[in-house]
C-alpha cells in the first residue's frame, strides 16, 4: 500500500511501481491507510511522513506494526528525519526513502527492503520452530508465528491487494 496525500505523488509513484510489476493499493491520508491495514493485507507499507499533521505517517507505521500480517515498512519524505522521530520508529525495521528520488533508485530500494523483510520473517519463523522443538514455546505461540510468515509466501505467489511484485512482472 502506498499512502501520500499529494494525490499528484500518489499517482506518479503508483505507475512507476505498476509499470515495474507491482500491485499498488493506494491511500491518501493515515485514516483511510489504517482502515485498509484493518481490512486487506499487505506485502508492503510505503508511507509518507506528514499529512494531515506532522506525525501522520508515524501514526500509519504503528498501525501497519499491529497487523498480524507484519508488513514491511517504508517511509517516504522530503523532509530530514528528527532524532526523536527516528527513535519513536524503531529504523532497524523502518527503510526511510527520501523524496524526490530517481525511479531506479526507488525500485531498488523496495526490491531490497522487501528481501530484507522476508529473511527477517523466516528467521523469527526458524527461531521459533527451533525453540518449539526445544521445548521452550508453548505450541500454541509457535502455530501463531508460524501463519505471518506462510502469509506472505502466499502473498508473492497469489498477490491479492497492495504493494507487492505481481506474478507476470519482469
Amino acid at each position: 500500500m502506498l499512502v501520500d496525500d499529494e494525490v499528484a505523488v500518489l499517482l506518479t509513484l503508483k505507475a512507476v511501481l505498476e509499470i515495474s510489476g507491482f500491485d499498488v493499493d493506494t491511500a491518501a491520508s493515515a485514516k483511510d491507510a489504517k482502515l485498509k491495514l484493518k481490512k486487506n493485507q499487505y506485502a508492503m507499507v510505503i508511507t509518507d511522513m506528514r499529512m494531515e499533521n506532522d506525525a501522520a505517517g508515524a501514526e500509519v507505521i504503528q498501525a501497519a506494526r499491529s497487523a498480524e500480517y507484519h508488513p514491511a515498512l517504508a517511509l517516504l519524505t522530503a523532509f530530514p528525519v528528527a532524532e526523536e522521530d527516528w527513535q519513536e520508529l524503531d529504523t532497524d525495521k523502518v527503510e526511510v526513502l527520501m523524496k524526490p528520488m530517481q525511479t531506479k533508485i526507488l525500485l531498488q530500494q523496495i526490491d531490497s527492503l522487501l528481501d530484507k523483510h522476508e529473511a527477517r520473517l523466516a528467521a523469527v519463523l526458524k527461531s521459533l520452530k527451533e525453540g518449539r522443538a526445544a521445548g521452550k514455546l508453548p505450541a500454541k505461540t509457535a502455530k501463531a508465528a508460524k501463519a505471518p510468515a506462510k502469509k506472505a509466501a502466499l502473498k508473492k505467489v497469489a498477490p491479492k491487494k497492495g504493494l507487492r511484485k505481481s506474478s507476470v512482472a519482469r
